[in-house]
């Protein structure tokens, strides 16, 4: 594939996640309030699109509590500051097994398995412009920990999506995922223009070296619109790599605690070094109504 350097790289921003990360930097927002400040503050260093979970305000474990979802909402959409709300449709496919000799019963403590309209309640309450699909069922690094994400599930996941008018972000975690999302696009089922992110170094799916970045490139098609990232130390490198190949990238806490060896993070900042990285390599850094008008979003107004 020949080189094709993107000129014009949106960011996004993912703003907490729902790893374990809530008690090693004291950076990662919890409440909704917390959240939104945080997606607002990295929104004002250059984000366009923030993409938010919600978590538990108390012990800041993941959470799919609507209400949590809705105060996110209205306070990214009450501020000053211009973004693409990009709501999270990952959680409620958790499946942990509860050992290797005896699996069934699952950890029932553990386990968050609910069905396709359950996991997209918050999306049909608050109506991001953007949320995400996770295109495939994988292992994690937990020792019996499996993401569920089956193809009737999907299928069910990404009807829903279409016709709430809310645009899927496909998340692929290997190259069988972009395989089945061109699946979807073909039964009808998510609309042109199609995005996808390309998700690396999470354990056990792309790793985050530069032939699998290349791989997962060469199969997305030539009319999708895709950003790239890694978790963890590569994150900045692949800021560099997703815009030399053609996309654009993510930041953010959720993949990514540290700006430098020891020294925690925020969003903003994450934000504001991927800025430089992108226009010292000649880009410009594109805002949100760009972004709209390419991938053909509407803008939600506050409630």
């Amino acid at each position: 594939m020949p080189l094709s350097m993107n000129r014009e790289v949106f960011i996004t921003c993912a703003v907490t996640g729902s790893g374990g990360t809530q008690d090693k930097s004291s950076h990662v927002p919890r409440s909704p309030a917390q959240i939104a400040e945080s997606a607002i503050a990295a929104a004002d260093a250059g984000a366009a699109v923030v993409h938010c979970h919600v978590r538990d305000p108390d012990t800041g474990t993941p959470s799919r509590k609507l209400a949590y979802y809705r105060e996110v909402t209205d306070l990214i959409r009450a501020s000053d500051v211009d973004c693409i709300l990009n709501l999270t449709a990952g959680m409620g496919g958790d499946l942990v097994l509860d050992s290797v000799e005896s699996p069934l019963p699952v950890n029932a403590a553990s386990t968050d398995m609910a069905g396709a309209t359950e996991r997209i309640a918050h999306i049909a309450e608050c109506r991001p412009e953007i949320c995400t699909l996770d295109c495939g069922t994988m292992n994690f690094a937990e020792a019996d920990y499996v993401m569920v994400n089956t193809p009737g599930m999907l299928r069910e996941m990404a009807r829903q999506m279409q016709a709430l008018g809310v645009r899927a972000e496909i998340e692929a975690f290997d190259t069988g995922h972009l395989w089945f999302a061109k699946q979807l696009v073909e039964e009808g089922l998510i609309d042109d223009p199609v995005l996808v992110q390309l998700c690396h170094g999470i354990p056990w799916g792309a790793p985050d070296d530069l032939n699998t970045l290349m791989a997962m490139v060469n199969n997305v098609p030539d009319d999708w619109t895709f950003s790239a990232f890694s978790i963890g130390r590569n994150e900045m490198p692949f800021v560099a790599a997703s815009v030399l190949s053609g996309g654009n990238v993510r930041v953010g806490l959720e993949d990514n605690l540290y700006l430098d060896k020891g020294v925690l993070a925020s969003n903003a900042q994450l934000v504001e070094r991927a800025v430089s990285i992108i226009t010292n390599m000649g880009a410009k850094v594109i805002g949100p109504d760009e972004v709209r008008k390419r991938l053909k979003l509407t803008k939600r107004l506050p409630v």
